[in-house]
């Protein structure tokens, strides 16, 4: 099911927003992600829903377009040269909760269908140590327009779990409309707030745009909505920052690099006016053999400092596999970071995080209950519609994608898109163009 689903989700990389707009999931993770990130990984892979993720231009997807520019493949491949000094692994929960007493902002990749990074952020927030340090937790995937009923949700009031799946669930524009991560996150961060004192508790914040999903007609609808890093920033500088609370946020890693030369993603931007105040953590799911060879023996979950090491020295080819990005002037192919982004990692993050061997990474399952909710995914499939140029598979075929992606519980990494893909998505531009609005 994954499969087919990573394939759409780069679809829609090469349909959405310039590489200014959005360079900025994930490939995370995301993604990441996305992230994402977008940035970094796709969150899921299956063709019954190919055309829900076409859709979304944010989460993950948005954040694996900032993963998309990508060196070339030789690149990528060189031998490693290591300089700088050697990076030290450090127990992962006591090190982020530790950044807090220097930072106000402890930004880190969330979901993006790796399971191993749901369960280490369930154990951070879950820590005795944790409400002691964080005032808010801002989570990427979640429609700000629910806002007020997430505010009363996660102070404990009588809100139906219904009424507040509203925040987390909104196909197709959002990564998590099916994620078991967020499907446990939100009620687990009520419950956590439960059992606080009135001083201790947190508030929990959305980073997704004020949408109101009934007005989502059209593919140009969802184009529409707007720049979602500029969304980002201005919630943290609204409600965090000005205010001097401390953050956790979780959200693909290309949302949350440092960047002077061009803000492009969420953090570089509120950072012009809050500099020095936020650690970035990438994780390394989408590094290469031989950065991964270096990891080996660490205990795991571990997170290491960037600055000054040779992991920290590479550059960003190293850690995020090849993508295709389509310019918006001309609709042209590229295959290359941009400027900004080749640089060493240790100015684009602070610390990377190892939560175990790639190989053996567990990927994140689709829960059986949503696919079982009638009502919600007749939406989801209705939605999926929208998107440009496909059709929706039958019954028999959709149900069947999640019984195939239950077979196998390892993650892998999102493959490189297909040529038929890429081509369809540059003549999506070419029609955009002709028709008067400028690709996005």
């Amino acid at each position: 099911m994954r499969d087919k689903l990573q394939k759409a989700c780069k679809l829609v990389f090469l349909l959405m927003p310039s590489a200014h707009a959005f360079i900025k999931r994930s490939a995370v993770g995301d993604s990441g992600r996305r992230g994402s990130s977008q940035r970094r990984m796709a969150r899921f892979r299956s063709l019954a829903l190919a055309g829900v993720i076409r859709l979304a231009w944010v989460a993950v997807l948005f954040l694996l377009m900032l993963a998309i520019p990508v060196t070339n493949q030789a690149q990528g491949q060189q031998q490693i040269k290591p300089r700088g000094s050697k990076p030290i692994p450090e127990a992962a929960i006591p090190s982020i909760l530790a950044a807090f007493d220097k930072y106000e902002v402890v930004a880190m990749p969330e979901d993006h269908g790796l399971k191993d990074l749901d369960d280490l952020i369930f154990a951070l927030i879950r820590n005795p140590a944790f409400p002691d340090k964080v005032n808010d937790v801002v989570v990427e995937c979640g429609n700000s327009l629910y806002q007020p009923i997430l505010d009363r949700y996660i102070a404990g009031e009588d809100v139906p779990l219904t009424e507040a799946r509203k925040v987390w669930r909104i196909p197709p524009l959002c990564s998590g409309w099916g994620s078991g991560f967020f499907e446990q996150l939100y009620p687990l961060l009520r419950a956590i707030n439960q059992k606080l004192p009135p001083q201790k508790r947190f508030r929990v914040l959305t980073g997704g745009l004020p949408i109101d999903p009934e007005k989502v007609k059209s593919f140009e609808d969802i184009l529409k909505l707007g720049p979602r890093d500029a969304h980002i920033a201005s919630i943290m500088e609204k409600e965090v920052l000005s205010k001097h609370r401390k953050a956790l946020m979780l959200f693909g890693t290309y949302h949350l690099l440092h960047m002077t030369e061009v803000r492009a993603s969420a953090v570089s931007m509120y950072e012009k006016d809050y500099p020095n105040v936020t650690f970035v953590i990438s994780e390394l799911t989408g590094s290469d053999e031989e950065v991964w060879a270096a990891f080996a023996n660490w205990p795991s979950p571990s997170l290491a400092q960037a600055k000054g090491t040779w992991l920290g020295a590479l550059d960003l080819s190293h850690f995020l596999p090849p993508g295709t990005m389509i310019s918006e002037k001309d609709c042209s192919v590229h295959h290359d970071f941009p400027k900004h982004l080749q640089k060493p990692m240790e100015d684009l993050v602070d610390a990377f995080l190892y939560d175990g061997p790639k190989d053996l990474a567990l990927k994140e399952q689709f829960p059986a209950y949503i696919v079982l909710d009638a009502d919600y995914m007749a939406e989801a499939r209705r939605r999926e519609s929208l998107g440009p140029g496909g059709g929706t598979p039958t019954d028999k075929e959709f149900y069947q994608q999640f019984v195939n992606d239950a077979e196998n519980p390892l993650y892998t990494m999102p493959k490189p898109p297909d040529p038929n893909d890429v081509q369809a998505a540059v003549q999506s531009c070419l029609d955009r163009k002709s028709r008067g609005n400028a690709p996005r």
